[in-house]
């Protein structure tokens, strides 16, 4: 099937970038080509790894492995402060530290748990908290591992932050529904996480989720002009380190893995993080999967959009 066919079968209709003159024609915007915006001095850090790999593929490894893994601690913004003010906050063992984690409407009858991505923290879903509370849910977020206010260290990695979702999942108990987004939506699915003492989870949203686990490291690697013995290099680390290719925690094959009832994939036409042909393989390979592109919200916007929020409150019913 074609993207172009797929966009006009599962268009989001709810989103305020959908044209409701257009429900008989496909959407006039269709994905891009998808290229990442390189940042300021990349040139200098180019330099630096061509430099590093004539010495030694090894130096080059590890200096890439430490970029990999340590996210940027963004300064928090005001409107943090206000998505945080009527939560509780509380702290949940982890490992040699502790994550932050936060509690809004600790009366509700069902509980959602909230799984940020990349660079984000919980107060990153302040507006999607501020729906499912209206909507009578329990909702719980925490900063993964080297973000926000958790203890953890700077650096974290993949099965990393799915242990620190499962050490989360089992602290909270029962769980009705997990919203993720990118890399928490990798996570979540990927590992995968284990909800409700293996009994599986009623509702499950992915949002803007990388598909291929290896394809994330290739854009990394093309983005720093790494050198195909660098990349290899990484490749083996995780076969060592955890036991499992790479290629075993992306979510074109989690699909048979996840124990969900129902599981909705939310990504954006024009995505200028993760590949939205990534978002159609995961689809192509996940029978039974809600598929719901969206136009012009992009990868982070997606999480704060009326519409889109709309219809994951719908789906968790």
């Amino acid at each position: 099937m074609s993207p172009y066919n797929i966009t006009l079968v599962m268009v989001n209709t709810y989103s305020p970038a959908y044209d409701r003159a257009a429900t008989l024609m496909p959407p006039l915007v269709s994905p891009s080509e998808f290229r990442y915006a390189e940042p300021p001095g990349i040139g200098w850090v180019r330099l630096k790894f061509r430099v590093l790999s004539a010495i030694s593929t090894e130096l080059a490894f590890r200096e890439a492995w430490r970029m990999f893994c340590t996210p940027r601690r963004l300064p928090r913004k005001k409107w943090e402060e206000a998505a945080l003010a009527t939560a509780r906050a509380f702290r949940v063992p982890f490992e040699r530290g502790s994550l932050a984690a936060y509690e809004w409407n600790p009366k509700g009858q069902r509980t959602v748990l909230m799984v940020h991505g990349w660079e984000h923290r919980a107060a990153f879903w302040g507006v999607f908290v501020d729906a499912l509370v209206r909507a009578g849910y329990r909702v719980v977020a925490f900063d993964g591992p080297a973000h926000g206010d958790s203890s953890t260290g700077r650096r974290t990695n993949l099965p990393q932050y799915g242990r620190a979702t499962q050490t989360v999942a089992n602290h909270l108990g029962e769980v009705w529904a997990v919203v993720s987004h990118s890399f928490g939506a990798a996570t979540t699915a990927g590992l995968p996480v284990v909800f409700n003492q293996g009994q599986g989870l009623p509702r499950l949203v992915l949002m803007s989720a990388p598909g291929n686990t290896p394809a994330v490291a290739q854009r990394f690697a093309d983005l720093l002009h790494l050198s195909p013995k660098v990349l290899a290099r990484m490749a083996r680390h995780v076969r060592e380190q955890h036991g499992r290719d790479a290629e075993s925690f992306s979510l074109t094959q989690a699909g048979p893995r996840v124990q969900a009832e129902r599981v909705m994939l939310l990504h954006d036409c024009n995505d200028d993080s993760v590949p939205f042909t990534e978002a159609q393989e995961v689809a192509r390979n996940w029978p039974g999967l809600d598929f719901r592109p969206t136009n012009g919200l992009g990868h982070n916007k997606i999480m704060r959009d009326k519409g889109v929020i709309r219809q994951v409150v719908e789906f968790l019913g």
